[in-house]
């Protein structure tokens, strides 16, 4: 009896290796296939839009594109204006007292304005902005999928992805960087509050400090990152909609995925772009 537990206990040890290896191999051929299907539904629905687009007729209703950018953009202002002005408020407020210990508390508009362009203006908003409309848009997608309405769409010969995402995407691709500027003024007004309260600079003067210290390409790099992190929200939100089974519990699921995958690749492609760009723009 001994020697069979000793004989059984070196046959687990000997297949644990190889049982975390197929695990890991199994986590990483999923990975890979949700990257791949996600960029031919981005692809696809680029496809479909241009080729409408291409015989002179509309890929999508007007109606429906700006009833989406009210959703996604004039209703989000509220949101991301109030989270970034608190933000901006505790950020100035912490680094202030740590620079007033070596008398350099000036720098406080520079480094709020510079933190927020380049970086937490865009990645803030792409967190809000996958929590909120990529929700949203999941759901929709869902419900539609479950009751057999993009099924209904697609015999009529309307093509779904251009029908139901190409809006979508479009939307939150354009405005991202709209409603990353007004969560970069929240911010830099609540710093000029704090820098007034607490630090003794006065607008006037803290305006010429975020002049100085803020440059073209701090503002190009948000931009940029805001237009990508719309993209990636919107289509991960419309694939996972598109995707749905098991009734209303798979949209549950769904877009509960939805806002995870959103939000991590938001924060992945971030980190990506980060080290890119250090790397070839050290300065």
């Amino acid at each position: 009896m001994a020697e069979t537990s000793e004989r059984t206990g070196e046959e687990t040890l000997t297949a644990n290796p190889v049982a975390v290896v197929q695990g890991i191999g199994e986590i990483a051929r999923g990975f890979l296939r949700e990257v791949g299907s996600l960029f031919w539904f981005i692809a696809h629905t680029f496809q479909e839009t241009i080729e409408r687009v291409q015989h002179g007729r509309v890929p999508f209703r007007a109606v429906s594109f700006f009833r989406h950018g009210q959703r996604a953009g004039v209703d989000s202002v509220p949101l991301v204006g109030l989270v970034s002005f608190f933000l901006g408020l505790t950020m100035a407020l912490l680094t202030g007292y740590q620079l007033q210990r070596f008398g350099t508390e000036r720098l406080v508009p520079g480094l709020v304005a510079i933190g927020f362009t380049r970086e937490l203006g865009p990645l803030l908003t792409g967190i809000m902005m996958a929590a909120r409309i990529g929700a949203a848009f999941a759901a929709e997608l869902g419900t539609m999928q479950v009751s057999e309405e993009v099924e209904a769409i697609e015999a009529m010969g309307i093509g779904p992805l251009r029908f139901l995402v190409a809006p979508r995407m479009l939307v939150l691709f354009l405005l991202m960087p709209c409603l990353s500027t007004v969560s970069n003024i929240a911010a830099i007004f609540a710093s000029s509050l704090i820098s007034k309260a607490y630090f003794s600079i006065a607008f006037v003067y803290f305006l010429d400090l975020v002049k100085d210290a803020l440059l073209i390409r701090d503002i190009i790099t948000g931009i940029l990152k805001s237009f990508m992190f719309g993209l990636l929200i919107g289509a991960i939100a419309c694939y996972r909609g598109l995707t749905v089974k098991g009734g209303a519990a798979g949209v549950g699921t769904s877009t509960t995925s939805s806002v995870v995958t959103a939000i991590t690749a938001v924060i992945g492609f971030d980190t990506l772009y980060n080290i890119v760009y250090t790397t070839f723009f050290p300065t």
